[in-house]
């Protein structure tokens, strides 16, 4: 973990000036040491579960007294939702005094939760993200891979008849064309005269790819009923002689006249432009011209747009954007925060292969999250026959030694005859990470032994098909035949069914149900959580056989969960503090791509851990002074929407001129309802109170003139309102990054 030094002075210079007075005294604060949580040496524990009976467990949890019991409700909401807003406090208290069962009952059966306002927000959202509803081989067919467009230069695959997807194949193909051709002028270094370049080329004079295109959308336009308007014809070329200083004038007016066409027509206009041309506009696009190109148009056609530019980085950012608008809009609270785990328990990285990110769209939505409350062997299995999964860990390349495939090569090879490419061979990949990560944990009691006969049990574990977007599939000639000896269980020749007994001997191990049990109670109650605590729920794992709902009931009905020494125990994590910043806030957020790179830059990117342990959940992983300055930097920027599409307001009409004191002590009781430290308070007032060279301007600016209309008792002008408002941002900005809010 990075400590104090040149990291902390660089982060500090970076932040923007205004706020770096502030920022250095907060970060006094946030001293590591100071959320750090109290370190307690965990007591020797068996890797599996005691059978003898331990103390008696409450079978309820506590009753709420009226103006008692908030900080009850507070503790459940921190540790089982991505941070309690002031409605949810509410809900909770309505339901009365056994507010805290009831609401965590209908938690963990999410159809039955009412829809709320934010749930309504979410699904307008996600409106806007029609493409993330496609099954894995549409999505790849909408949003070509590289491997896609690749085949279909090559001829390997036909082009598409949608004329706007073949728009967007064409595109693509000629970058890839022009990225071999440069590869080879590179590799041949020839001594003649330069010739007319490709995208010259290309510039100078339409291709039968760009007559086929125009032909086929002409024809689409103009001969289906329901299809897009076709525009009236424009110009398909950049002019062939233009000079070097007419150049930006004419990129200038290509730009505008791009912008001032309907949106419709701007799609097609844009489809139509030759490499260089795109190339120009691209270019000389600005920002807020940017946002014109993309006004009016709807989802399918934002999409194509994006598609047209970069398809794979469309998915991911569609990806990333429906994972934190779910996390931060969802009334589906301890569903989300599920999925949130078992995404990092069943680790599958973004960037391993060019199909993952598509494989991951359905991963998320059709494996993880409607299982994530449910039963643990469904989950196992599910993630074990997942694509997302078989690639990441190169199951699906995994061939038995003695398999038909590799039997039939061995023969051709002793004939002395031509043999094809040779079989990949037995991968152990996940045959390991399956016991050590996904079940039994590193001390469950295998050996390299075992692991080599897990491997041989899922050999034929495979994808139909995997650059086409295909499913799972059994290969019966690359599965490895014989019996399996694994820890001690013989596994006779079955096919599938080997794995499919496998996991099941897996999924119900007393050393899964402790290793499952101990990571949730470090997720949802400490670093270091008591191992009484962790026995208990190992023992409702197996008597349930693997019900998440019920071991998670024991925990929520634990002393050791309510206790004193546990609440406000765990530090958030990246990902914990950037949502429950946005949830505390009550932006209205149109463009989630600064919340996600805002975890970039806090070292917890949304799929992007790459060794398959996944991120800690410790605080010792994501406490340091650099850290920290990272997430004052957020909280300010966020507070004083610097975020392009996040907006908050802060200032209310009941307090229209409040001080420093009494807009800090309002926006503590919204964003931190626990409360903050004295030391915080000052921290945060020092940096709120108006200085005298401030202070004075702002007087002269609202004192009206002598020949105006305007009377003294009329309300604050919109300076007042102005510096009122940027007050406000900047205290609530100060409580997101206080060590108090970054705990939970």
């Amino acid at each position: 973990m990075r400590r104090f030094g040149s990291n902390f002075a660089d982060k500090l210079r970076s932040f923007p000036a205004k706020f770096r007075p502030m920022t250095a005294i907060l970060v006094c604060i946030l001293l590591p040491g100071q959320l750090l949580p109290a370190q307690t040496a965990p007591s020797q524990t068996p890797s599996h579960p005691s059978t003898h009976p331990s103390t008696a467990v409450p079978k309820n949890a506590p009753k709420l007294v009226p103006g008692k019991s908030d900080p009850l409700i507070l503790h459940m909401l921190n540790r089982f939702t991505f941070g309690p807003t002031p409605e949810d406090i509410e809900s909770v208290r309505a339901l009365g005094p056994h507010g805290l069962d009831q609401w965590f009952d209908q938690q963990l059966h999410p159809d039955r939760i009412p829809s709320s306002n934010g749930d309504q927000i979410l699904d307008a959202r996600l409106e806007e993200l029609p493409a993330l509803q496609l099954p894995v081989d549409q999505l790849l067919e909408r949003f070509p891979s590289g491997a896609m467009i690749r085949q279909s230069a090559n001829g390997k695959l036909p082009m598409p008849d949608d004329p706007y997807l073949f728009a967007i194949y064409r595109r693509h193909i000629q970058m890839y064309e022009d990225k071999q051709a440069k590869k080879e002028q590179a590799q041949n270094k020839p001594e003649s005269p330069k010739s007319e370049t490709a995208p010259q080329a290309m510039a100078a004079a339409p291709s039968k790819a760009d007559m086929a295109l125009s032909e086929a959308i002409e024809s689409a336009t103009s001969m289906a009923p329901s299809a897009k308007p076709a525009p009236k014809q424009v110009p398909k070329q950049v002019p062939k002689q233009v000079s070097d200083t007419a150049r930006p004038a004419y990129a200038d007016l290509l730009v505008k006249s791009v912008l001032a066409l309907p949106p419709s027509q701007r799609v097609h206009r844009i489809l139509f432009m030759e490499p260089a041309e795109y190339q120009q506009f691209q270019s000389n696009l600005k920002g807020p011209q940017k946002a014109q190109l993309i006004q009016g148009l709807n989802p399918e056609e934002r999409e194509i747009l994006a598609d047209f530019e970069n398809p794979s980085r469309a998915i991911v950012e569609e990806l990333q954007a429906e994972r934190l608008l779910r996390d931060i809009y969802s009334s589906h609270q301890l569903q989300e925060v599920m999925t949130t785990f078992w995404l990092n328990h069943f680790n599958v990285y973004l960037h391993k292969n060019e199909e993952t990110p598509y494989y991951l769209v359905s991963y998320e939505r059709d494996v993880i999250r409607p299982r994530a409350l449910g039963n643990f062997e469904d989950l196992l299995v599910a993630t074990a026959e997942s694509p997302a999964m078989l690639l990441y860990l190169d199951n699906s390349s995994s061939t038995g030694p003695d398999s038909i495939v590799a039997e039939k090569q061995k023969a051709r090879a002793a004939a002395g005859k031509a043999t094809k490419a040779t079989p990949p061979g037995l991968n152990e990949n996940y045959a390991r990470e399956l016991m050590e990560l996904h079940t039994l944990g590193v001390n469950g009691g295998y050996t390299q032994q075992d692991v080599t006969e897990v491997a041989k049990v899922f050999t034929g574990w495979t994808i139909d098909r995997p650059q086409l977007g295909g499913g799972f599939k059994f290969d019966e000639t690359r599965h490895e035949p014989g019996k399996k000896l694994v820890m001690g269980h013989k596994i006779k020749e079955n096919g599938q069914k080997e794995g499919l007994e496998l996991l099941h001997i897996l999924a119900n191990s007393p050393a899964t149900a402790h290793f499952i049990s101990q990571e949730l109670a470090i997720a949802f109650v400490s670093d270091n959580p008591p191992p009484a605590l962790v026995n208990r729920m190992a023992q409702t794992f197996l008597s349930t056989h693997g019900d998440i709902a019920s071991i998670l009931r024991t925990m929520l009905h634990s002393n050791e969960f309510w206790a004193p020494q546990a609440m406000q125990a765990k530090v958030k994590t990246p990902l914990e503090y950037v949502v429950s910043a946005a949830r505390a806030s009550g932006a209205e957020i149109t463009n989630a791509q600064p919340l996600v790179n805002a975890l970039n830059q806090m070292g917890m990117p949304l799929y992007g851990c790459v060794p398959p342990t996944g991120y800690s959940d410790k605080a010792d992983t994501w406490v340091s002074t650099g850290e920290l300055v990272t997430r004052m930097n957020f909280a300010l920027s966020l507070a004083t929407n610097h975020f392009n599409g996040i907006k908050s307001q802060w200032a209310t009409p009941s307090q229209p001129t409040a001080t420093p004191a009494e807009a800090e002590q309002s926006l503590e009781a919204k964003l931190i309802p626990q409360g903050v430290s004295e030391k915080t308070r000052a921290a945060v007032l020092d940096q709120a109170q108006p200085k005298p060279q401030a202070l004075q301007a702002a007087q002269v600016t609202s004192r009206p003139a002598a020949n105006s209309a305007v009377k003294p008792n009329q309300p604050a002008n919109a300076a007042q309102n102005n510096a009122q408002e940027n007050q406000d941002a900047q205290i609530a900005g100060l409580l997101l990054g206080s060590p108090e809010f970054q705990r939970r």
